[in-house]
């Protein structure tokens, strides 16, 4: 309140609806399909371990959102891009450049992977019917939704403009969140497996960290929308980060809590698939169905537009805007994506190797990298120096560990597989 006294009234709405739209935009950053695995890495690391895990990665990714802000202070550049490059030249910027790219393409492959397999149960309810029809065809539909709805959000100039669709997107997802915990737990003769457990360690559980990261990673995000911040401050950017993370971070972890109680250790990688098989057809999930098909849907132009910021920083960072150029970049992402969603095994291989590595680096690796080379040191103290110094280690031994875990996962599965096709 002292803060903010010497405002006027008309100042003050203004700062309030500037941090208001900001929050909401990074909350919708940071919120999406990686919601629906929380349950699943929970069910494969335990409650405690989970919330353990849960607190470190929320906490780390604030501290890499601090990193951020303060070398783009330093380094005098808002472009993710432009900081990788002049700390290491073309290769940083190239490493920048790639990770964004990668990460935001799973992103948005998780997300238009929903659509493609929860739009056609939502239809085929509605409609009362089990026809194989075009229109209850995945890939149809989901191209549908791209053409319609996906890309005229997509072609706007501005993040700004999004707000009003993020906090739209968020409400629906509260609304699912609370539908999830409103359900009853799923009744089976195995008491043993229905007693929730605080730890548990097996081949899956080298999933969860990667799920988590890919759960928090929205720092493509975090300078376009600083530059877009009115009357923006390293302290203002800092304060709604800290907003968002706080809000994502209880709906993350209510949502992975109830999911699990629900199903324990029947919850699958896509948790509204593990409802479909206990509730099937129920009209109030069909309308949380719905929901979170608004939801994730409506995240993708968010998502979207930091990939085209990076295409364009690679590309032409010295020409002007052009409308042809800005159309054309929007139009090629969204049909490379579409072509990925269709041929996608499976979304939890989605959240694990794009969470193991893009995130990863995202999260861990580059932001303290740019920090450690921009920032000055008559500027930095030695003990945020030391910190930022573990925090890179730290993010190689994540990437790297849960990386070659999940590659060993995958070679064994196909084993398993080969072994069982072999044996029929």
């Amino acid at each position: 309140i002292l803060q903010y006294s010497d405002m006027d009234a008309e100042s003050f709405i203004r700062y309030c609806t500037s941090f208001g739209m900001s929050v909401f935009n990074l909350g919708n950053a940071i919120m999406g399909s990686g919601i629906l695995g929380l349950a699943y890495a929970m069910a494969n690391t335990g409650i405690a371990m989970f919330v353990i895990l849960l607190v470190a990665v929320a906490i780390f990714s604030l501290y890499s959102v601090h990193l951020l802000l303060k070398t783009a202070n330093e380094g005098g550049s808002l472009v993710y891009e432009q900081l990788g490059y002049k700390a290491f030249g073309i290769p940083g910027k190239l490493a920048a450049s790639c990770c964004i790219t990668m990460q935001n393409f799973g992103a948005m492959a998780s997300y238009l992977y929903i659509v493609k397999y929860e739009l056609p149960i939502v239809i085929k309810a509605f409609l009362d019917s089990n026809n194989n029809s075009w229109y209850t065809n995945g890939d149809y539909l989901v191209l549908i939704v791209t053409v319609a709805i996906i890309l005229p959000l997509s072609l706007l100039k501005n993040l700004g403009y999004l707000g009003y669709t993020s906090g739209f997107s968020l409400l629906c997802m509260i609304f699912a969140l609370n539908f999830n915990v409103s359900q009853p737990q799923v009744n089976t003769t195995d008491e043993e497996c229905c007693k929730p457990k605080y730890f548990i360690f097996n081949s899956q559980t080298v999933y969860a960290v990667p799920i988590l990261t890919f759960a928090f990673v929205c720092h493509p995000a975090i300078l376009p929308m600083y530059e877009e911040l009115k009357d923006r401050s390293r302290r203002k950017m800092q304060n709604v980060a800290n907003v968002s993370f706080l809000g994502m971070f209880v709906m993350y972890l209510l949502a992975a809590l109830f999911g699990y109680l629900t199903f324990n250790e029947a919850v699958e990688p896509e948790l509204l698939h593990t409802y479909s098989k206990v509730y099937s057809f129920d009209v109030v999930l069909l309308i949380v169905r719905f929901a979170v098909l608004i939801a994730v849907t409506l995240t993708v132009p968010v998502v979207l537009f930091p990939i085209r910021n990076s295409v364009n920083q690679l590309l032409c960072a010295s020409k002007d805007f052009s409308w042809p150029r800005h159309i054309c970049i929007t139009v090629a992402l969204l049909v490379c994506v579409n072509i990925l969603v269709i041929f996608v095994p499976t979304i939890r291989d989605i959240f694990g190797f794009i969470g193991a590595s893009a995130a990863a680096m995202l999260i861990f690796i580059l932001p303290s990298a740019f920090y450690i080379k921009l920032v000055k040191k008559e500027s930095m103290k030695s003990v945020q120096k030391i910190g930022a110094t573990l925090f890179l280690i730290m993010g190689f031994m994540v990437m790297i560990s849960s990386m070659a875990l999940i590659i060993a996962d995958w070679i064994h599965n196909a084993g398993s597989s080969d072994e069982h096709a072999d044996g029929h």
